[in-house]
């Protein structure tokens, strides 16, 4: 499948480690079976005597200002009553939007000051309650009274939290182990309930999070990705469009600096929302176009203050002072707040959506509607495996469904055809032919379009010869003898049409093999076992002519996106075929070895998926900052030719753009700091658009504020990226190795700045950072920085780029996977996860484990005869098919239900998981086993204990 390692048979599991008691400090641990003991962490040189490490979380007292009440303000308690909107100002929505309340309603009285004014600080480093340093006392020390329930983040039954300071070991208790043999590696006495478990964490979130999520409230972390939770827009884009590593920025570089935490902003421009949330508003300012700053151009939004009673704002990212045009004056009321505030969206929400003028469009003429061109490989081995009369197949149906935003019209993209291998085949399907006609081009050295009248048509107009033309493709080329492909020219085809059209679109490419045939863009294999691991290794990753980056700027310029369906049967070079897919916002999917049989449902559902989604063409993406911080480096699929704008020739719902700030001055606690991301866009019925996503964040000046408010799960997005992205230039090893020492700075800049004293023999972890090891871990040892002996350089390559333009739910399930207990299900309710290891499963169990990529349904050897009835309608574990990829479908609650699951799983996801059945003992375990990412992975990952001591090992050294 995409990118799945295919692990050999000969290949023998991790050798058992020593089991260490859980018999730990007098308290009998009864949560699952004991943690095999550390077996070392890569080349770190081995532990002398080290007293046993224990973990402790500094439990921060939660910010004040979740709860603080809104700024005592005297405006009116009900907002004012919808009034006709301005002349100057409509919203578009489309189709008409269903019955809902009117638009302010739903917004309470906050003020503007709501908006710009933090809540009291939190308190100083100084003053720390006893609370705030909650710690796991070390194995010597004695049984502790409980706790109450609110102080313990982690499954039962719980070690003591005891404030500092820490424990002192007991008469009648050892204080400690002897010291191990010189070069050995003590056993790790860390049960797996004192290490952080990222289940515990994501419950607890679950439980915690019963409101909705209000985002008029500066600097609040919302609740993580793994909480289902409603949004309700006040002034600050939704989480699910804009996710930040740090609610609380420090307020000068040097304190960036020392902590390392990085700040940045993971963006999702045009996420779909849930059904009960709505879209962001259109909104008109007529034909001078949206209102902006004269200075930094940023364009209006909640935290402009209007002055001198209306007729002038005062922009909150430059301070510079504008005059509001006369259409657009409104009276200030007696709190300096016009009193249209709650009838406009840009000065009442964070997100919304301007409708642009000429002056914002290619040439100042108004865009074509896009065209969607279907370029297919018609070579021997497409034919074969079953690709092209499949493609051709689907078409016919798909066409139907070329994205629109009123499904109640028909769609105004049109469409091209053409087919290749080392020629390329245009059709002419105008609607006035009986029959489709081939036109061929044998020159792919200088390539053009044969035609213009007729290549590009409307799909109800021409939809006999279409269909003709699709029932045809696969006859035409059903005995083919020519193996070899060119891949360069065929994107310059489907370029030089949308030219010659004057328009925007995608160009959907279906290619099998390395292009060797003699044409422009012609590739070599390179695949080179022998690199792996060298300084060299990150030539592998880099594209090896430079043709495809000129293409790809080129493509950029038009606004032409492309989507590449890859179908390889061998080394294809991802790293290059992917470099225009990448650069233009487009997609890579991967179907190695394809089988109809296998892989048609997957292909087919990623297809449809990819052809409804809701995109944007000929986007360019802004992002301001208020005076302080700027943007500096972003990662995702997109082009730029300058420091400033992010060129998108297509953007779809479900890409991200990783953004990093980084300080130019000083920043102040009262104002905090303000981004705004503007994207202009052309929609699907070709509309100019611009979409505007605003985020304000505290400010602080003591470090312990900055690590009472970070998200882990969008640094570890961050993390990816970088490192990712850092294979191009650096060693695998090296790039390891910086992540590595970027995290443990953090840990000891919070343990040396924020933590109460305790003894160095305990690991302290901020409260919202306890899971960076454990997901750190998962970073270091994917297959991108640390592959097995199976892992190909093609399969490395494509979730390089997949991960690049991941949002952060994402990257979540991709690092740490969702691992679900499926013997008892209740309808409504998914059974709790469990931990990503070995140990938690068993024999008489069946475990459903989510990837984001893959889905796999492990069943034990000796589960009950009455679930593997209900499951496979069969009594024998002997006699489950472990190559079906799908489960049967019986008339039971069970069966039902888990089916339920798996569709609902797929429906989270941008791509379509294939259901893999996992028997125990089965060789399909090999790639099951790849993902239980807490145990040591056959490529010499850490396990997530020796993680731990590692980690633990490095802040130690960097305090001393």
């Amino acid at each position: 499948g995409g990118g799945q390692p295919s692990y050999p048979q000969h290949y023998a599991p991790p050798p058992t480690m020593q089991q260490v008691t859980n018999q730990m400090g007098g308290m009998q641990l009864t949560s699952g079976p004991p943690t095999p003991a550390g077996l070392g962490y890569g080349e770190s040189p081995p532990h002398s005597s080290q007293p046993p490490i224990s973990t402790s979380y500094q439990s921060a007292p939660q910010p004040s200002f979740t709860q603080a009440p809104p700024p005592a303000s005297s405006a009116p308690t009900q907002p004012p009553p919808p009034n006709a909107p301005a002349a100057s100002q409509q919203y578009y929505r489309g189709p008409p939007p269903p019955p809902q309340p009117p638009f302010n309603s739903a917004l309470p009285p906050t003020s503007q000051q709501q908006f710009l004014s933090s809540a009291p600080p939190p308190p100083s480093q100084q003053t720390f309650p006893p609370s705030f340093s909650s710690s796991i006392p070390p194995p010597s020390c004695a049984p502790a009274p409980p706790v109450s329930q609110s102080q313990q983040p982690f499954s039962t039954p719980q070690p003591h939290f005891s404030s500092a300071p820490p424990p002192v070991s007991q008469p009648g208790f050892p204080s400690g182990p002897p010291p191990p043999a010189q070069g050995s590696f003590p056993p790790q006495p860390t049960p797996s309930s004192s290490q952080p478990g990222s289940i515990q964490v994501i419950e607890d979130d679950k439980a915690k999070t019963n409101e909705p999520f209000v985002t008029g409230v500066r600097g609040q972390a919302p609740p993580l990705v793994t909480t289902s939770f409603h949004v309700r827009d006040q002034g600050n884009a939704s989480p699910r469009f804009v996710r930040c590593t740090a609610y609380n920025m420090p307020c000068t570089a040097d304190m960036a600096k020392q902590s390392q935490v990085p700040l940045a902003a993971v963006i999702k421009p045009l996420a779909t929302l849930p059904p009960d949330e709505n879209p962001p508003y259109m909104v008109d300012h007529g034909e001078g176009g949206p209102i902006r700053c004269n200075r930094c151009k940023a364009y209006m939004c909640p935290y402009m203050q209007f002055i001198e009673g209306g007729r002038r704002f005062q922009c909150s990212f430059c301070n510079c002072v504008t005059d509001v045009p006369p259409h657009y004056f409104q009276h200030l009321d007696h709190t300096g707040k016009r009193v249209d505030c709650y009838d406009r969206p840009e000065l009442s929400l964070g997100s919304y959506e301007f409708l642009a003028t000429v002056d914002y469009c290619k040439n100042n003429k108004l865009p074509q509607p896009p065209a969607f061109i279907f370029l297919i490989d018609v070579s021997y081995n497409a034919v074969k495996s079953g690709m092209v009369s499949i493609v051709c197949h689907e078409l016919k149906s798909l066409l139907d469904h070329l994205p629109r935003e009123n499904p109640e019209v028909d769609s105004v993209v049109r469409v091209g055809f053409v087919t290749y291998n080392k020629v390329l085949h245009f059709y002419n399907v105008k609607a006035s032919l009986a029959q489709p006609q081939m036109l061929v081009v044998s020159d792919v050295s200088d390539m053009f379009v044969p035609l213009l009248d007729g290549f590009l048509v409307n799909v109800n107009e021409s939809r006999q010869v279409i269909e003709s033309l699709l029932d045809q493709i696969p006859e035409m080329f059903a005995d083919t003898r020519e193996t070899e492909t060119v891949f360069g020219p065929v994107i310059q085809a489907g370029l030089e049409a949308l030219k010659a059209a004057d328009c925007a679109g995608k160009l959907f490419v279906f290619h099998t093999s390395l292009p060797i045939a003699e044409a422009p863009g012609k590739l070599k294999n390179r695949e080179d076992k022998k690199l792996i691991g060298t300084d060299k290794e990150k030539s592998l990753f880099q594209p090896q002519v430079g043709f495809y980056n000129n293409l790809a700027k080129e493509c950029v310029a038009q606004g032409c996106c492309v989507d590449l369906f890859l179908f390889p049967n061998q080394y294809v070079d991802v790293a290059t075929l992917g470099v225009v897919p990448v650069s233009t916002g487009g997609s890579v999917y991967k179907y190695t070895y394809f089988q109809a049989q296998t892989d048609q449902e997957r292909f087919l559902n990623d297809l449809r998926r990819d052809l409804q989604k809701h995109v944007g063409f000929d986007a360019v993406m802004r992002v301001r900052t208020s005076t302080g911080i700027r943007a500096t480096d972003f990662f995702g699929s997109f082009y730029m030719s300058n420091t400033t704008d992010v060129e998108l020739a297509g953007l779809d719902c479900d890409k991200a753009i990783t953004v990093e700030f980084k300080h130019d001055d000083k920043l102040s606690e009262e104002t905090g700091a303000l981004m705004q991301c503007a994207v202009l866009y052309t929609s699907c019925s070709g509309q100019r658009r611009l979409r505007i996503h605003n985020m304000a964040v505290n400010c602080c000046s003591q470090l312990a504020d900055l690590y009472r408010n970070c998200e882990t799960d969008t640094i570890i997005n961050y993390f990816s990226k970088y490192a990712f992205r850092g294979v191009l230039s650096n060693p695998t090893k090296a790039v390891r190795d910086t992540l590595v020492n970027q995290c443990a700075q953090i840990l000891a800049c919070y343990r040396k700045n924020c933590a109460s004293p305790s003894s160095a023999g305990q690991l302290i972890l901020p409260e919202c950072m306890k899971l960076l090891p454990v997901y750190l871990n998962c970073v270091l040892k994917s297959d991108v920085l640390l592959p097995g002996a199976d892992v190909s350089l093609d399969d490395r390559a494509y979730l390089k780029q997949l991960i690049s333009c991941m949002d952060v739910a994402d990257t979540h399930v991709f690092f740490y996977p969702r691992l679900l207990p499926v013997m008892k299900l209740e309808s409504g309710s998914l059974p709790v996860a469990v931990r990503n290891s070995e140990e938690r499963l068993s024999k008489g169990g069946v475990y459903l484990m989510e990837t984001g990529l893959h889905l796999f349904l492990w069943v034990g050897a000796s589960v009950q005869q009455e679930l593997l009835l209900n499951l496979f309608g069969t009594p024998s574990f002997s006699q489950i098919d472990s190559s079906m990829i799908n489960l049967p479908v019986l008339d039971n609650p069970f069966s039902q239900r888990l089916r339920e699951i798996i569709d609902s799983f797929r429906a989270q996801r941008s791509r379509y998981m294939k259901l893999v059945v996992v028997k125990q003992e089965d060789r399909t375990e090999l790639i099951f086993r790849h993902f239980l990412v807490e145990d040591k992975s056959a490529s010499g990952g850490a396990s997530y204990v020796d993680f731990l001591c590692h980690m633990h090992k490095e802040i130690r050294q960097l305090l001393s």
